[in-house]
């Protein structure tokens, strides 16, 4: 039997026993009425699964599907070897090229759309990529919302949201996209549902996963479980915690809708034994990203994890070699999702320009070495290798004038050969790279209708107008 087949059935085992005898707590009275009417024992809020039970509804989930964005050249495929990077997701702070932190503003939230929307490794926008000021933090998805839609064309990463927040993001997603029907045929948006570390998903969440999945709309469940803290300190048992707390979460949106689109996934890693902090960039957190992506073949679901994961708390080394080992992890573990596929520092508590920007090219460097290269007659180039010989050279031939911008990568970032200001090299050419992807961003055309109907429903959400009209001329 295959090695890998092996260990995941272990892992399973321990997860069903795990579901049976522990539970999931639910703390929305909703989420256990759903469970409660579809058979599912509950004492108080939390439920307990069989494994017949809970792997029925799991099967209902899609083993993949597809989200659409403005511009169908941005349509996400999740699923298979299909792997999708996606900014990054909840960090409060910016950290300023001088490692000092300060809050984020509107500004820079539109800045970092405008940034992903022009680097053609991404085909999803949005999402809480850093707090909005100006805005109450209960808005704050109808803040983000708003903000990407009026600035991209990808697929569309949202916030949660409490009932009446969804309802309105719900409503709004509706007129943007021909309406009820029409989102639910081609759903456009996904967001993270957390589960809380050990066995519980909360209010909030289970709020945004009954809106999400009744408009037919994608999430990806997520814990953060942190090994030795809030779960087992050896990996086995926290990947173990993974499926137990995933899969209750997911047969839930099944018994909603079924054919929800979801993605099973995991942000957990271990915690620091000198602290008790989290350990995002580590390898034992690059290690649950790759046993993550291992449980979407096992159970047939797409799988979503990691990211370029580092705790420094600025730019440097530290942040450069974790985010690098977090990042290819997924990537050569074929991860359908990668949330935080650039730009976070310290714990997930602040992202900057300059890790963004370093991370698009720790991205390149990853996607160039997993793409391997081809072998056949042309590329083996033996006609050049003979007429060269042992004393000629390569780079007047022909064949590398015809390749040289095709098999090797092209660095945005890197610096090579001679250069002028060494100290200070890598931060300008950050600097130009940014520049350039600016210079690159278009926004787009928006139907001035759809708009109004739109400013309309968020205004009488709560949103402010006045911070919509000031966003639009962003």
């Amino acid at each position: 039997m295959n090695y890998q087949t092996e260990r995941m059935k272990q892992l399973h085992r321990a997860a069903m026993e795990i579901v049976e005898t522990v539970g999931m707590k639910f703390h929305h009275p909703k989420a256990v009425e759903i469970l409660k009417s579809n058979g599912i024992r509950c004492e108080g809020d939390v439920a307990y699964f069989t494994e017949e039970q809970l792997m029925y509804w799991v099967r209902k989930a899609p083993f993949c599907f597809t989200l659409y964005g403005g511009d169908e050249k941005y349509n996400c495929t999740f699923g298979g070897d299909e792997v999708n990077p996606a900014p990054p997701y909840g960090a409060p702070y910016i950290t300023e090229k001088d490692g000092k932190r300060r809050p984020a503003t509107t500004e820079d939230y539109v800045n970092f759309v405008k940034l992903f929307e022009a680097n053609d490794n991404y085909k999803t926008n949005g999402g809480p990529i850093v707090a909005i000021d100006g805005v109450e933090p209960r808005l704050g998805a109808l803040a983000m919302w708003y903000a990407t839609y009026t600035h991209s064309k990808k697929v569309m990463m949202i916030h949660t949201g409490d009932h009446e927040v969804m309802d309105a993001l719900i409503k709004a997603s509706e007129v943007a996209w021909g309406g009820k029907e029409a989102l639910k045929e081609k759903p456009r948006m996904f967001t993270i549902v957390d589960v809380n570390s050990p066995m519980q998903f909360g209010k909030h969440m289970a709020e945004t996963l009954i809106a999400l999945a009744e408009a037919g709309q994608a999430f990806t469940v997520a814990n953060c479980s942190m090994a030795g803290s809030t779960s087992p300190v050896t990996l086995a048992g926290t990947v173990a915690l993974i499926i137990a707390e995933n899969l209750p979460v997911i047969a839930l949106a099944q018994m909603v809708r079924p054919g929800t689109p979801v993605l099973i996934g995991s942000q957990s890693c271990t915690a620091d034994m000198a602290s008790g902090q989290i350990a995002g960039g580590s390898p034992e957190g690059a290690l649950c990203y790759k046993y993550a992506a291992n449980l979407s073949d096992f159970y047939g679901l797409p799988s979503r994890g990691g990211g370029a994961i580092s705790d420094s708390k600025i730019v440097d080394p530290q942040s450069g070699y974790e985010s690098m080992i977090t990042l290819m992890a997924c990537y050569e573990n074929h991860m359908n999702m990668i949330i935080h596929a650039a730009g976070i520092l310290d714990g997930y508590n602040a992202i900057s320009y300059e890790k963004v920007l370093m991370d698009f090219e720790v991205l390149n460097y990853i996607k160039r070495y997993v793409r391997e290269f081809d072998i056949n007659e042309e590329t083996l180039d033996l006609e050049d290798i003979k007429e060269v010989g042992h004393m000629g050279e390569y780079l007047t031939s022909e064949h590398t004038f015809e390749w040289c911008r095709k098999e090797p990568m092209i660095p945005e970032v890197t610096s090579r050969g001679v250069v002028a200001d060494p100290v200070n090299q890598f931060q300008n050419r950050l600097d130009s790279y940014k520049e350039r992807l600016l210079k690159k961003y278009q926004k787009p055309e928006m139907d001035a209708e759809k708009l109004g109907e739109i400013k309309n429903i968020f205004e009488a959400a709560g949103l402010s107008r006045q911070w919509m009209d000031m966003v639009d001329e962003l």
